[in-house]
Formats: C-alpha cells, sequence, structure tokens
C-alpha cells in the first residue's frame, strides 16, 4: 500500500511508534524515525526492519520538542531520502499528577514534546510538502484529548491541543493536496501501560465495549489507511482507535 513512499515517524523506539515503523515498512514504505537516546537500539531496529522487509530505513537522535533540531532533520531527512510524503508526529511523554501537585516543568515538558513537537516537524516539512503539492500528515492524538483525565490536565490539553491543530492545518493545505488528520487511541498496551497494577488495567478494561486493550497494530493499521491513497479524500478528521471506549 505504501510502496514507493517514505515516512518519517516521530519517536518509534517503542510502543505505537515502533508499530507502525513495522506496519508500513511491511508495505514497502521506506522508514525514517527519530529517537531520544539508545543509538544501538535504534541500530539494531534499522537493521531489523532493512532486513526483514528491503526498504531503506535510518534513524536520527532529534529532540523533536526542540524547532532548530527538526528543521535540520527535515533538511537532513530529505537529502538522505530525496523526499518524504508522510509524517507521523508521534513523539510524546506522560509526566502525570494531579493539577494541585503539578509543577511547571512537568506541564512545559509535556506541552512541548507531545504539542509543540507536531507544529516543529510539520513547519519543517511545509514547504517540502507543499512542493510536492502531496503529502500526508497524521498527528497522534489520545481520547483524553477529547474526554479529558482526572491527574493528566497537562496530557490532556497537549492531545486536545493536537486535534485543533490538525483540523486547522487541513483547512489551510487541503488547496494543494496535502493532507492531515489525527488518531487517537485509547488504551493501548504498551511499555508505558505494563507498569500499570493489574487492577487499574483491568477497571480500563471493563469499560471498553470489545473487552480488550488495544495493540501498536491497531494503530498502525488506521495510520496505514490515512498514509495510503485509500484515504486521499479524509482530511482534517480525528479517527478514534478505542475499541468503542470514546462513542
Amino acid at each position: 500500500m505504501l510502496q514507493g513512499k517514505t515516512t518519517l515517524i516521530t519517536g518509534a523506539s517503542r510502543g505505537i511508534g515502533k508499530g507502525i515503523a513495522e506496519v508500513f515498512a511491511k508495505n514497502g514504505s521506506n522508514i525514517a524515525f527519530t529517537f531520544a537516546s539508545s543509538i544501538e537500539k535504534a541500530q539494531a531496529f534499522e537493521k531489523e526492519l532493512s532486513d526483514k522487509y528491503g526498504v531503506k530505513v535510518k534513524g536520527y537522535q532529534s529532540n523533536a520538542a526542540d524547532f532548530a533540531q527538526s528543521e535540520e532533520l527535515a533538511n537532513t531527512v530529505i537529502v538522505d531520502f530525496g523526499k518524504v510524503d508522510v509524517l507521523i508526529n508521534n513523539a510524546g511523554i506522560t509526566r502525570d499528577t494531579l493539577l494541585l501537585r503539578m509543577t511547571e516543568q512537568q506541564w512545559d515538558d509535556v506541552i512541548n514534546t507531545n504539542l509543540k513537537s507536531a507544529f516543529n516537524l510539520t513547519k519543517a516539512f511545509l514547504r517540502h510538502f507543499l512542493g510536492n503539492k502531496a503529502g500526508s500528515i497524521i498527528n497522534m492524538t489520545s481520547v483524553v484529548g477529547v474526554t479529558g483525565n482526572a491527574g493528566q490536565a497537562n496530557y490532556s490539553a497537549s492531545k486536545a491541543g493536537m486535534i485543533g491543530f490538525t483540523k486547522s492545518i487541513a483547512k489551510e493545505l487541503g488547496s494543494r493536496n496535502v493532507r492531515c488528520n489525527a488518531v487517537a487511541p485509547g488504551f493501548i498496551e504498551t511499555e508505558m501501560t505494563e507498569v500499570l497494577d493489574e487492577n487499574v488495567k483491568k477497571g480500563w478494561i471493563e469499560q471498553i465495549p470489545l473487552k480488550r486493550g488495544g495493540t501498536p497494530d491497531d494503530v498502525a493499521n488506521t495510520c496505514l489507511y490515512l498514509a495510503s491513497d485509500l484515504s486521499s479524500y479524509v482530511t482534517g478528521q480525528t479517527i478514534s482507535v478505542c475499541g468503542g471506549m470514546l462513542m
């Protein structure tokens, strides 16, 4: 479905980002991805995807929350791959605590990593997409960006901001055939959720009509649709991948 395309995924060394990279490589996309710290882990992932699917894969150590680094990354990736067709703004962190205890640093860290990073990378690739008169931008939001969640004021605000950003960018870029959509995962079983208490996880699952947590592949397959030509008339939308949690 993505043969001949190149995709850049931020924060793809684990969890949902890693799942997206695997599904996209399987479907023929070359993969550029960012990672925060472990060079050895990134290099192993490069080799794994390239050997398994025969596509070009390269990781870049870059902080998506840094505007200058994002500009440099975009320029480097375009030189290395020749073009970028799909941008997935996936980088994200949590710093959960009640607002009463939340520090300014915890607020700023989450807003910068989750929301400012999407501005940084979208801005960095804007002229490239506009010049090509083609491109698919996929922003990773969350169901809590719609519903809110106690103890996650910073995270919920960042993800709600992502939805508004997505809709605005879709309106700005649509006339140049550049699409922008958001994906809102619900309870997805990743390294981040493994540390949760089993009773907490059971409580979440009980609220889900499909009675199970999602997998990174569930999210990746939705991104695959939005990145492919199958969704050529879809823009400005937020698609929930939550097992029916959000209705």
